[in-house]
């Protein structure tokens, strides 16, 4: 039976606006006010140039290039140094992506260690008990020392969520994380995602463009042309 869910919001953004410049002036994203609450599994849709890749990308820390506000476990984001959103991506956020960027030659193991090896606060020991615990949730653990490019498509893109979950991030965004499966690995992801979110308290919001995907989460937010509409 999954814990009661929280109320705590992990995710908030009021009045968030970014413009591009070029060719000529654009707002990208227009007055976006969204929240993601604790335990809480959303999925971002709209079309292709709605604005989803570029409000995750803002969402994430990475681009500062806007104006509104953005807290993450309620702290206020919007102005904080690079050093700053960079202790604070490697603690409180997990990233998965449509490509699964593990190291080719390294093993499934070794790829999951590297985001805690390199936030360097605990010893290296615990780091690799704790990597084969992530790889033991996904039914990974027999694959650990293989090297990644060794597996399949689907077993990667798992690899990728383990190393999402090792800093133990209350935060998980995703970019299209099932865009390159065939249904029954996206079926697998997606269920990863829901017991992460039901049994492990995880808030995830991913962007997808998989209607049965988004349909299946908690909840779904529509973007079009920088705007919600849903």
């Amino acid at each position: 039976m999954s814990e009661q869910k929280s109320q705590n919001i992990i995710l908030e953004t009021h009045n968030l606006e970014k413009s591009f410049y070029l060719p000529q002036p654009f707002k990208v994203l227009d007055k976006i006010s969204i929240d993601a609450k604790e335990g809480e599994f959303v999925s971002l849709v709209g079309k292709s140039g709605s604005g989803k890749s570029t409000l995750l990308y803002c969402l994430s820390t990475m681009d500062t290039d806007y104006t509104g506000d953005l807290y993450i476990c309620g702290e206020k984001i919007t102005g904080k140094s690079p050093n700053q959103l960079a202790a604070l991506r490697n603690t409180h956020i997990g990233f998965v992506f449509q490509f699964h960027y593990l190291l080719p030659e390294f093993t499934c193991l070794n790829n999951v260690m590297i985001p805690a090896l390199k936030l360097n606060k605990l010893p290296y020991q615990q780091i690799e008990e704790m990597a084969y615990q992530k790889l033991d949730m996904l039914g990974l653990r027999n694959q650990a020392l293989k090297q990644a490019s060794k597996l399949s498509g689907g077993q990667q893109q798992r690899v990728s969520i383990a190393r999402a979950l090792i800093n133990e991030p209350q935060l998980l965004l995703c970019d299209e994380p099932t865009g390159n499966l065939d249904t029954t690995n996206t079926n697998m992801v997606f269920d990863i995602f829901k017991d992460l979110s039901e049994n492990h308290n995880k808030t995830i919001l991913a962007v997808t463009h998989d209607n049965d995907f988004a349909n299946a989460s908690d909840r779904t937010i529509e973007l079009e042309d920088g705007r919600i509409i849903s």
